[in-house]
């Protein structure tokens, strides 16, 4: 190991593990709040479907060059609060701040606006976090630590895309506003437990200093200034390992699928199983909310599934493993187009919840075992391209495809995202898993 990272690993109790991945139960809060609310609130605020995916552009395109700049200086810090904590500690506060104002947005471009603040936000907070795993468990223990962050993802998601439908029954209208109030006081319930996770996390869980800190002070210097930094995170695209190039086609394939169900799938329920004939219908509102409801079933299955998931992978191994589970999920997309009555859409669900919870943990558990440890933080950032780039290209591509291919049928766009899961299973069986080697 290299000098400059951090003290040598140690095996970590399962409550160590459980503080060091509780700041992930409010990240997912957020996440969750977004993904499950977002296109209906630009649907309220007068967005027509064939403009909802560009509406979401500004925030992957941030991504795309937040996330690497926020992996390499984390490599390359050092202080009272450790290497990435003050990272995530900053996206909590900004992410809690956009919470609070994104329901107030008065128009669609603000809207537009605030969802760019909030996913740059959320992904300074996440991106560290993936590290910080990696950094403090041992290569026997990552599957185990990573599954569970799947675990705190899912119950963050559970409760946060069900919360407008939990609250239904406390406040109905819009209380003056475009955006009903159940909407809104979720976003502010979402924002006070997004700051409280990440600060358990924070209070609760220490970094190990690089065992030579002169050493890492030198590297610091030398890696200072823009020019620079931008240099060392070119050289790492360049020098990728082959298991990062091999798993970036299966998490291309994997999120296209899940944008496609993401930016569609609530108000695919409303028109097509609620019956709902435009946004002032109670149908539109009523389907909103059990789309919300569907969300957080994947949810619930994504945090009972993440429990199974180190033993499954024991078992079959990591790649067939996670192949398996985005079969599932391509499987509940599909079964949608045949899916009429509400409640049946929870088994639908329920594939989607097991690929969720895989795609959560396998990839990141397969690649953190080729990574150098010195450049933990810097290639999960350049990781995260891989999810990025099809967000960009469903932000660009799919407006197009609803207008002259799909006619702005939102059910289609949810059936064609288990087809891209299909292709991410396949393309899953050609990656070299060091472990399996």
């Amino acid at each position: 190991m290299s000098t400059v990272t951090s003290s040598a690993r140690t095996s970590a109790s399962f409550w160590q593990i459980w503080n060091m991945c509780f700041g992930f139960f409010g990240i997912q809060f957020g996440w969750g709040l977004q993904m499950a609310n977002m296109s209906a609130i630009y649907e309220y605020l007068g967005a027509k479907p064939d403009q909802i995916p560009m509406l979401w552009l500004a925030a992957p395109l941030t991504g795309l060059i937040v996330q690497p700049i926020i992996g390499h200086l984390s490599d390359h810090t050092w202080g009272r609060l450790g290497r990435r904590r003050p990272y995530f500690l900053t996206g909590a506060i900004l992410s809690s701040l956009a919470l609070v104002a994104m329901p107030n947005a008065p128009t669609i471009w603000v809207a537009a606006g605030l969802l760019w603040i909030l996913d740059a936000s959320i992904n300074i907070s996440m991106e560290p976090f993936r590290a910080f795993v990696a950094d403090l468990l041992p290569e026997d223990q990552r599957t185990r630590g990573f599954a569970m962050q799947s675990l705190f993802i899912g119950l963050g998601a559970v409760i946060a895309s069900s919360l407008p439908w939990l609250l239904a029954g406390r406040w109905q209208g819009t209380g003056g506003g475009a955006i009903p109030l159940t909407v809104r006081f979720s976003f502010y319930i979402g924002s006070i437990v997004f700051f409280s996770a990440v600060m358990w996390t924070v209070v609760s869980t220490k970094e190990r200093p690089p065992e030579d800190l002169e050493a890492f002070r030198r590297m610091k210097l030398q890696s200072r200034g823009a020019l620079s930094g931008a240099r060392d995170i070119l050289a790492a695209i360049r020098a990728m390992p082959q298991t990062m190039r091999q798993l970036a086609w299966v998490q291309i394939c994997t999120w296209l699928g899940l944008f496609c169900m993401w930016l569609y799938f609530p108000v695919a329920v409303a028109y097509h199983v609620f019956g709902a004939t435009g946004t002032t219908s109670p149908q539109y509102t009523a389907g909103v909310a059990w789309g919300g409801v569907c969300f957080a079933a994947y949810s619930a299955v994504c945090f009972a599934f993440s429990f199974l998931l180190p033993s499954m992978a024991r078992a079959l191994g990591r790649k067939l493993t996670h192949s398996l589970c985005l079969l599932c999920g391509a499987a509940g997309l599909l079964s949608v187009l045949l899916i009429h009555n509400q409640y049946l859409l929870l088994l639908s669900m329920t594939g989607v919840g097991i690929a969720w919870a895989s795609t959560l943990a396998m990839p990141y558990s397969i690649l953190a075992g080729s990574l150098p440890a010195e450049k933990m933080g810097v290639y999960m950032g350049i990781f995260n391209f891989f999810i990025v780039i099809p967000e960009i290209l469903a932000s660009l591509g799919l407006g197009w495809v609803m207008n002259h291919l799909l006619n702005n049928n939102r059910l289609a766009a949810v059936v064609t995202g288990g087809a891209f899961l299909v292709l991410a299973a396949l393309l899953m069986r050609r990656v070299y898993d060091k472990e399996a080697a």
